[in-house]
C-alpha cells in the first residue's frame, strides 16, 4: 500500500462509527449489507451508506452487488461490502521493520536447529510477559475456559491477531501479524505464532484451561485456541 493510500485509510478510520463497522464486516468473514452493518453499530442504513462509501474510497473496503445469503430475491441485488486484505503500515520518515525481519528470519533459517529454538524461546517468553502483564492489571482469579478465551482475544486483538469465536470453548485467529513471512518459512513462523500465544496463555492463566494447537487452513492464521477437555 502506498503512503498516500494509506494515509487515507488512516484518516476513513479515525471514526468511532466507522472503525465499528470496519471491524464488523472483517469478523463476518463474508459479504455485508448496509442494513446489516447499521444494525452492528446501531445507526441508519443512509448513514452507513455514506461511511460504507467512505472506507471504499479510502481503499479498505470493496463494494459490488449480490446477495449477502446465496437467496436470490426480486429487484435490484443490494450492495455489499467486504473487507481489502492490505496491511496498513505507515511511518514518516519510513521505517524498515520489515527489512530486519527478513534478514533475521534469513540468519535463522540458514543456521542449525539452535536458532530456531532460541526463537521459540523467545516469543514464548514474550508472550508470558504480556500474559502475566494482564493479569496483574485485570486480576482475574481462577479462570474457565470461556473467561480465559474472552481475556486472551482481548489481549491478542491489541496485537493484530484479531481473534473470532466460532464455536463454544473454540476461538480462530483470523489473522496473523507475521503473515508477510509465513510464507517464505510457515514452519518456524507458524512455530513461533504458536510460542507466542501458548506463552500469553500460560502468562495469564497459572492453571490454563484453554491450550493454543497449530491448526492451518487458507487465508486464516495458524493457531486456534480451545477449551482443555
Amino acid at each position: 500500500m502506498s503512503v498516500d493510500r494509506a494515509i487515507k485509510a488512516v484518516a476513513a478510520l479515525d471514526d468511532d462509527l466507522r472503525r465499528g463497522m470496519y471491524r464488523f464486516i472483517r469478523a463476518e468473514r463474508r459479504p455485508v449489507s448496509r442494513d446489516e452493518a447499521a444494525a452492528a453499530v446501531g445507526i441508519s442504513r443512509k448513514l452507513a451508506a455514506f461511511h460504507l462509501d467512505k472506507l471504499v474510497d479510502a481503499g479498505v473496503l470493496r463494494a459490488h452487488f449480490g446477495s449477502a445469503t446465496g437467496i436470490r430475491r426480486v429487484g435490484r441485488a443490494p450492495k455489499l461490502y467486504e473487507p481489502v486484505e492490505a496491511d496498513l503500515r505507515i511511518s514518516i520518515p519510513p521505517r524498515r521493520h520489515d527489512l530486519l525481519a527478513d534478514i533475521l528470519l534469513a540468519a535463522v533459517l540458514i543456521a542449525d536447529g539452535a536458532p530456531a529454538s532460541a526463537a521459540l524461546e523467545a516469543a514464548a517468553g514474550r508472550g508470558r510477559e504480556l500474559g502475566g502483564a494482564e493479569r496483574r492489571s485485570t486480576r482475574p482469579g481462577r479462570l474457565g475456559p470461556e473467561r480465559a478465551l474472552t481475556l486472551v482475544s482481548a489481549l491478542l486483538t491489541r496485537h493484530g491477531f484479531e481473534p473470532v469465536r466460532r464455536a463454544p470453548g473454540c476461538v480462530r485467529l483470523h489473522s496473523c501479524p507475521f503473515h508477510p513471512l509465513a510464507d517464505r518459512a510457515p514452519e518456524l513462523v507458524c512455530g513461533i505464532n504458536q510460542a507466542f500465544v501458548s506463552g500469553v496463555i500460560d502468562g495469564l492463566d497459572p492453571r490454563p484451561s484453554i491450550l493454543a494447537v497449530l491448526d492451518p487452513r487458507d487465508g486464516e492464521c495458524c493457531v486456534e485456541l480451545r477449551a482443555r477437555t
